[in-house]
């Protein structure tokens, strides 16, 4: 299989490592998910990766608390994560960084972008924790603007749901998929694909991103090499 993407940007939610269980990391699906991973890297494709923390916490879930603070207990659930995914990943022989928006020295590097771009350089994956590192910023937001930073040619929102509905499908069973929407559309009617701040970044910089489900066999390995699923969302009419 041949790759469609020299440098990709993979947005992982927190929830999807998982699994069934709902909360915690499911080393299964991590498993599952480093499998893929390990075929895309062997490709020689670049790697970036930005995962949630919703499976240990999220900044909404602090509802008595000073948004502030629960949002930088949400950046560091998203360090468990990653720490957890570069642990798998380098099990596997794979060269790994995470680096951090908040600084914490101890357990990774802080994020720079010219470093991101020689560890690309030297054929490692780079994992992106602590979102943007400023609070009342989703990992949406995060993976749009590092997918931006890095020039990637993609960014691929791996979820829970196989794309884009224009109603919730586990609500509505009549709700129809996008195969394809344009950003613009996203943005204007509300579709709650990313939020609104990811969509317009992506939008000015003209970013393709591929929403689609994790669940799916080598999902991952098919959204690289061009495989049709999911829904893509572009300024391309």
């Amino acid at each position: 299989m041949k790759p469609k993407y020299k440098r990709i940007l993979i947005k992982l939610s927190g929830e999807a490592l998982a699994g069934a269980q709902g909360h915690g990391l499911d080393e299964a699906v991590i498993s599952r998910v480093v499998g893929q991973i390990e075929k895309i890297h062997n490709m020689g494709v670049e790697i970036a990766l930005v995962i949630g923390g919703g499976n240990f916490w999220r900044g909404r879930q602090g509802k008595q608390m000073d948004r502030t603070t629960a949002d930088h207990m949400g950046m560091l659930a998203t360090v468990m994560n990653s720490l957890a995914m570069m642990d798998a990943l380098e099990q596997r022989g794979i060269p790994t960084r995470v680096q951090t928006a908040l600084i914490m020295t101890s357990v990774a590097e802080p994020y720079i972008l010219r470093k991101a771009l020689h560890h690309f350089e030297k054929g490692r994956i780079v994992i992106m924790a602590c979102g943007t590192g400023n609070p009342y910023c989703s990992t949406d937001t995060a993976a749009a603007q590092r997918a931006c930073e890095i020039q990637a040619d993609v960014l691929m929102m791996a979820k829970n749901i196989d794309g884009i509905y224009d109603s919730d499908p586990k609500l509505n069973p009549e709700a129809c998929k996008y195969e394809h929407i344009k950003y613009i559309d996203v943005i204007k009617n509300g579709i709650k694909a990313m939020d609104a701040t990811a969509a317009t970044m992506c939008m000015e910089n003209d970013i393709p991103v591929l929403a689609f489900g994790l669940d799916e066999e080598d999902s991952l390995i098919k959204a690289v090499c061009g495989e049709k699923l999911g829904t893509i969302i572009n300024n391309e009419n």
